[in-house]
């Protein structure tokens, strides 16, 4: 059962550019980032943690590459791995170059840390040689100085400033190949930012919150920011940045676009808060299926409602749904339609089961 969104969002067109194999831009799918936090150079537990962020709908990763040894290691980082993979890269514009030459499939060059015009001139050289694409990562906390000198401190005006003068450097060396984020740990900041510079270009962008924080501080920070430009359709990739196991930055960045009706991934639980009126304990239930159904790559809406109050008109939005009702009798809703009576200990075992019969019945 497809439910109609109250509003869509109407998304900016923006250029396509490659990531790899992965389409950002235009009218493709607005893609989910995160990065490692492995050593790069040790191979087999970045292989790993690469694999477990694809798994969970991560669909470009970026590593660190600081140094030599590990802009070497991406040669046999990439033959083991199905996403593509950005080099990130600050400093040294060589560490760009050796990655490109790797295997890496985008570049993300800071302008405030990466040098002369010269040196990022060879960064875009070595973009076409080897056929990547690069990020204009502009960041409120690495400004160029003469920026700051001009701007007195970080100001939308100066993220914007720094991103449009590395545009026209790009362009005016005909590479077109890029995306471009103007990030702040203010939310504030990176919004205006963004706004301004998608009036000012039309390259997709990379949306994010810099060092938002933990867990639920930065998951909270991240959807106000990020969700404010989505909804006005600004933003065509993600990457929910949290002091967290990277693959919580997947789950938190696939709750923002299924929110918004952006993308559709995995299970969407509607549940209520639970209160007095409950007929089963909400909150563990909910607690229990989410680990259970984790696994569940098919988009299904599931409503767990603790009592009568909305638990049917919520039901009649959802592909299944469970409604608490006294002495046991709880109503299981199937397409919105009233399927049958399930006890409290029955709840999460009947769940799982039609969850993933549905799933199945999607990969038929």
């Amino acid at each position: 059962m497809e439910i109609r969104p109250y509003r869509e969002v109407k998304r900016k067109k923006t250029k396509v550019i490659k990531v790899g194999k992965v389409l950002v831009g235009g009218d493709s799918p607005i893609s989910v980032q995160s990065m490692t936090n492995t050593l790069t150079t040790d191979v087999k537990s970045t292989i790993s943690q690469i694999n477990s962020l694809e798994e969970n709908g991560a669909d470009i990763v970026r590593v660190s590459c600081p140094d030599e040894n590990s802009t070497r290691a991406l040669k046999d980082i990439t033959k083991d791995i199905n996403v593509p993979v950005v080099a990130d890269i600050h400093f040294h514009y060589k560490r760009a170059i050796e990655a490109a030459k790797n295997g890496a499939a985008c570049l993300r060059i800071n302008p405030g840390n990466i040098g002369s015009k010269n040196r990022v001139l060879d960064v875009v050289k070595a973009a076409k040689d080897y056929n990547c694409s690069i990020r204009i990562g502009v960041n409120a906390g690495s400004l160029e100085k003469n920026l700051l000198d001009k701007y007195k401190e970080p100001c939308p005006e100066a993220l914007v400033e720094s991103a449009i003068y590395n545009i026209k450097l790009f362009e005016d060396n005909d590479f077109y190949n890029f995306k471009i984020s103007v990030k702040s740990s203010d939310i504030f900041l990176a919004v205006k930012s963004y706004e301004m510079l998608s009036n000012q270009c039309d390259y997709p962008l990379h949306l994010g919150i810099t060092e938002a924080g933990g867990l639920i501080t930065g998951s909270i920070k991240s959807s106000i920011g990020i969700g404010r430009l989505l909804m006005n359709g600004i933003g065509d990739t993600i990457r929910v940045s949290l002091s967290a196991d990277p693959i919580e930055e997947v789950k938190a960045g696939y709750e923002i676009l299924k929110s918004l009706n952006l993308r559709s991934r995995g299970v969407k639980i509607i549940s209520c808060p639970s209160c007095a009126r409950q007929a089963f304990p909400v909150i563990e239930t909910v607690k229990v299926l989410e680990e259970k159904l984790s696994h569940i790559k098919k988009p299904i809406t599931l409503s767990i409602i603790g009592c009568v109050v909305n638990g049917p008109g919520e039901a009649a939005q959802t592909e299944i749904g469970i409604t608490g009702g006294g002495n046991d009798n709880n109503l299981l809703y199937l397409s919105g339609i009233p399927h049958k009576k399930v006890i409290n200990d029955k709840i999460i075992s009947q769940v799982v089961e039609l969850v993933e019969e549905k799933a199945r019945e999607k990969n038929n």
